[in-house]
């Protein structure tokens, strides 16, 4: 074997040495790459986020009612009074508070939740609950949930600011009326019981108290 070819076949095993080297770094592809395209900061396409546009609906009220309704153009002018305000807070708030007013209301406990009750509804739930007590009754109740929950009415008064939201509820819960000697009533301790009402809740918008009144109730 003469020089030169010697020095081809190690110039070859070189090139070659090379070659698997390169891919072992680089990586390999395969098929048809497109180039990355320029950015042009001119064009919209190549902008962050999006612009949004005026004018629209505004969806935390007609993703709860239907919009040109009574209750979304009274829903609509206590935004304008409290631009703070949010629809979907409100039910949030509306979801607890139905649990906590309902429940101190079925062991008779309606002191603690007298600040949230207009004095015609704290009335009202008192003498039920004297009543009951007067017979002897008592109430043993287990809140699993609520089912389902819906604005039904709004209403906004422009001269007292005041604002009402009526709110539609399904509940579902354990709840069994015992008489003096412990015997059942009322109600099934294995059987779920589905709660339906309409609460009313007020407030005046703008104010600096954040808490809603519950000043109606109903079914």
């Amino acid at each position: 074997m003469n020089s030169s070819l010697i020095q081809l076949l190690v110039l070859a095993g070189i090139a070659v040495f090379l070659i698997l080297k390169l891919k072992s770094v680089l990586g390999t592809r395969e098929g048809f790459e497109k180039p990355p395209l320029p950015l042009d900061d001119d064009k919209p396409s190549a902008r962050k986020g999006f612009e949004v546009i005026e004018g629209g609906p505004d969806r935390d009220i007609v993703d709860h009612v239907a919009d040109g309704s009574d209750a979304a153009n009274a829903l609509y002018t206590m935004k304008k009074a409290e631009p703070s305000f949010s629809v979907g807070e409100f039910l949030g708030g509306a979801r607890g508070a139905y649990e906590m007013i309902f429940m101190a209301f079925e062991k008779g406990e309606i002191e603690e939740i007298k600040p949230f009750l207009s004095p015609d509804v704290y009335e009202s739930f008192a003498e039920a609950v004297a009543a009951r007590e007067a017979q002897g009754l008592t109430v043993e109740a287990n809140f699993i949930g609520i089912r389902e929950l819906a604005v039904q009415s709004a209403e906004f008064d422009t001269t007292s600011r005041e604002g009402e939201v009526s709110v539609r509820f399904v509940a579902e819960l354990y709840s069994v009326v015992r008489n003096k000697l412990g015997e059942i009533v009322e109600g099934s301790p294995s059987e779920i019981k589905r709660q339906r009402d309409v609460w009313t809740f007020a407030r005046q918008m703008g104010a600096d108290d954040p808490n809603w009144l519950l000043v109606a109730t109903g079914d």
